[in-house]
């Protein structure tokens, strides 16, 4: 369920805005994406985890007011980075 330490790392090298960049939006945007996959995969074979289901919705809720603090600063950098992460907003 948790993401690991490598694919932290990776998803920083690849949405960091400059080097040493862990605290963006960009960044913070894409570690928050990939563990709501890996909560919405865990939910497939495990349909009554409820207490896990509240924590995915405030992660989803966390993401959301990212994305509109982003829109808010920069609405190309919004438009370009839900379009590298697939979201349909």
């Amino acid at each position: 369920m948790s993401i690991t330490t490598e694919r932290k790392e990776s998803l920083i090298k690849e949405y960091a805005r400059g080097e040493g960049d862990t605290g963006s939006p960009e960044v913070q945007v894409a570690i928050l994406t990939e563990r709501i996959v890996n909560l919405t995969e865990h939910f497939k074979t495990h349909k009554k985890d409820v207490h896990s289901r509240r924590g995915l919705l405030m992660l989803v809720s966390q993401r959301r007011r990212m994305l509109d603090y982003l829109k808010s600063r920069d609405n190309e950098r919004y438009s370009t980075l839900i379009q590298r992460l697939g979201l349909r907003r």
